[in-house]
Parts: C-alpha cells; structure tokens; sequence
C-alpha cells in the first residue's frame, strides 16, 4: 500500500488504526464494510436516524479510509455538461438530466456540511476549467453543449470561451482551444471523512480497523448473514457493502460488473516562476485526444502543491500492464509509474510557459512522487446502489468510475432510505442508479469500458 498525499499528511492520526474495542463484538444489527466517505456517511446516517439501528460495527482492511477516498486527486467537480450525450445515449434524456444534476446537489451537499461543521480541509470553491485541446475537441464539446442546453439543461452559470487567445489567457494553456469554466471544489478528502467517522463514534459505531472481511456468507440463524473476518466473525441482519472497487472479492456476482483500475496521481512542486502572486488558480480538466484527461488540482487556497491525476494520455501503458498482470488491478501499492509521469512532465514543460525542464528543477521542486489509488468502473458507467440481488439484507454503494467525490453525498444517504424501508423515489436519486434485478440482469458483464469523467 503506497502512502498517497493525503495519507502522508495524517501519519499521527490516531484514527488510522482505531479499534474501538480490543475484540470485535460476536453481533451488530448492522455491519459497513469499508471505512472511506461511503462507509462513514452510511454509518453517520444510520445512527443519526430516528430509528437508529442499536449497533453499527465498521470493518476496515488496512487503516482508515486508505482507499479510493484518501487517494483520488482532491476535486469535487461536478459534470455540468460533459456527460450528457454519453448518458442520453445509453439512459434517455431525462436520466442524463437527472444524473448531471445530482451531481450538481451532491456539491452543494458537501460543501454545505464542510462549511456548517468549519471542517479544517483545505476547501477550495472556485472556478475549473474544461479545457479542449484540439479543434475537434472544442466542437464536440461545444456540441454537448449545446444539446444539453436545448434538453432544458441549466447552462447560465457555465462559461463558455470560444476565443482562442481568451481561452490561452484564462487556462494559461499554450494550446488551448475553448474553455468551459463553473465552480467546483478541492479539499482535503481524508479529513473530510474523518470529521464524519469522529461523530460516528460519538454516536456509538464500533469502528476496527486492520481488520480484513474474508467473506460474507448465510448464518446457519434464518435471515443473518456471517461476516467472516480475520480476527473472528460477526453475526448480523445487515450488511453493507462500501468496498467499490474491492466488492467483487467479497461479492463474485459483481466480478465482471465492477472492475478495479488502477489509476496514478501525480504530486507536483511548482517552481518560483508558478508560485506565489503566479500560482495557479484553478483547478481543471484538460481534454485530450483519444478521450484522455488530465485531471488537474492546484491547491489555490493552501500550499500550492498541484496534483495530476485522470487517465492522461500514457494511461493505456499502464492499462497494457495490468493486462499483463491482472494480479496488480487492486494494488495500490503502484507508485512512480513512468509512462504517466512522463506524460505529465511533457503537458507541463509543452503547455505551462516558463515552468521549465523538469529535471532542471531546483531541490524541492518538480515531480516529486506519484501513488496510484483503485478505481471501481461499473459496467454502464454508473454506481450500483440498493440490495445485492437475491441476497436479502445485503446492500451495495459502489461503482463510482473515478467520480466518487461528487456522487456519494447523495448516494449513501440515499442507500439508508432503502435500507430503513423507504422507496427508491424518497431518495431523490437518478433512476438509472437503482441496482434492481432488472439492471443487474440486463448489463453486458464481460466488457466494463467506460471511460472516467
């Protein structure tokens, strides 16, 4: 297991190897599988609920939320537009509508608990960028646009610069084409999840970390599920599964449903001449040929480091590696991947005017490190949320294809409804993100190809 940014900055935590008791209890009347924002908010919401269930055990492989959530790049950037044509194709107007604007609620949710709670995370709102880098890009782009817009999409508070030299000067790209800007968020993710799991505790969640689940499996006791654990076995009527990319290991019915992907982010140190007054103030994503992106953090409002992440154009090295080692699809233990890093130094010293040589750089400065976080690609593209079929008292939130930051803030809340009894229409979600039997039977399960957002 690498040690990404966000882990590297909280090693005296004690919450990292937290076990509220020495033991993990013989039963819970529920049990969360996985201790990232969708385990943490699950259980915040079942335990804040009027008819809070009496126990709430949160089962954790390795430390404290060092999974997708205290890997990914830091954004919170909710698709505005860019997906639409990609959803209306496969899910139908009013689903692609209805997705692109959950994205939109699930930001305004989290920032909204970040700021009403003063969670010390590095918020950032501000303005990202879509940045088109080719021709072509800016007219397809401009299209979704534009068949958005004409579906009844809410466009007023997107900008959108056609103007080649305007765009270079608002991106500070040397090749940029058109630019599409709207807020959007970085933050520190980690912390974010660990303000939750601290009230979770007050609330009275057994957390237990260092505590790998080895399968979950029918309880010789009608109606509970046995969650076999390395440390013993909990009995239980509920469990939740907040495992993403992992869930396929506990759950083989998702193997060929959820596929674990590797993804790298590199770190950043800017030199002098992109620093202080000249830093970068944005946060992007810059669109490239063949679909790739480079997902960029600069970090405006705290220490400036910028991080990239995506699937930058050298990603099909790495997704011709896995292939050749399908064993490393869930290692994040992947570090420095070279055809990536090369990619971002090309971007930086073919794009970012006076940064200069990367390996010119002064002590300190440049591609410092870089660390790979697992990424669960659903087969259609989107979470699977509500009961595992067939198995009754099993739940799912997973699948959140690289984008997790600006769906789960709905989705697990939305998970507890369905679990306390309510409808799928109580939880406000897209339609096309129930995991009913119909869906799960109808996805083609041997080719997950969808690309991230």
């Amino acid at each position: 297991m690498s040690l990404s940014y966000w882990l590297q900055g909280v090693r005296a935590s004690p919450l990292l190897d937290h076990r509220t008791t020495a033991d993990i209890p013989p039963e819970a009347d529920v049990v969360i599988i996985g201790s990232g924002l969708t385990g943490s908010l699950t259980a915040m919401e079942l335990l804040k609920s009027a008819n809070a269930p009496k126990s709430v055990v949160m089962l954790e492989a390795r430390e404290f939320c060092s999974g997708a959530t205290g890997r990914n790049a830091g954004h919170c950037k909710p698709d505005q537009y860019r997906g639409f044509s990609k959803y209306q194709a496969s899910f139908g107007k009013e689903q692609a509508l209805k997705i692109l604007a959950n994205e939109q609620e699930t930001f305004e949710r989290l920032i909204a608990y970040i700021r009403t709670n003063n969670i010390d995370c590095d918020l950032w709102v501000g303005k990202t960028l879509d940045v088109a880098m080719t021709e072509d890009i800016a007219s397809s782009t401009a299209k979704t646009f534009e068949d958005f817009k004409a579906a009844g999409g809410p466009t007023s508070h997107i900008e959108h610069i056609t103007d080649r030299e305007e765009a270079v000067k608002r991106s500070r790209i040397k090749n940029a084409v058109s630019v599409f800007s709207w807020d959007a968020a970085s933050l520190y993710p980690w912390k974010v999840a660990a303000h939750v799991i601290k009230t979770c505790l007050d609330l009275g969640l057994n957390l237990q970390t260092w505590t790998p689940v080895t399968s979950v499996s029918e309880s010789s006791v009608p109606g509970k599920w046995t969650v076999t654990t390395a440390r013993g076995a909990i009995t239980t009527p509920t469990v939740v599964f907040a495992t993403n990319a992992y869930s396929p290991a506990l759950l083989p019915e998702f193997k060929k449903l959820i596929r674990p992907t590797p993804h790298m982010c590199n770190k950043v140190i800017p030199p002098r001449s992109w620093s202080g007054t000249k830093a970068l103030q944005n946060t992007y994503g810059v669109l490239c040929p063949g679909g790739s992106l480079y997902s960029i953090n600069a970090r405006a409002s705290s220490d400036g480091v910028v991080l990239f992440g995506g699937s930058n154009p050298a990603q099909h090295h790495l997704m011709e590696y896995l292939e050749s080692h399908p064993e490393e699809r869930t290692n994040d233990g992947l570090s420095n991947f070279k055809p990536v890093t090369k990619a971002v130094v090309d971007f930086i010293e073919g794009e970012f005017e006076g940064w200069g040589p990367i390996n010119e750089a002064a002590p300190g400065e440049g591609t410092e490190y870089s660390w790979s976080g697992i990424i669960g690609r659903s087969a259609d593209g989107l979470p699977f949320i509500g009961p595992v079929p067939g198995k009754t008292g099993l739940w799912i939130c997973a699948g959140h294809n690289g984008h997790g930051m600006a769906r789960i803030f709905t989705c697990a809340p939305g998970l507890v409804k369905l679990i306390q009894g309510a409808s799928w229409a109580d939880t406000g979600l897209p339609e096309a993100f129930e995991l009913s039997a119909e869906r799960f039977a109808s996805l083609d399960k041997d080719s997950p190809n969808v690309p991230i957002i």
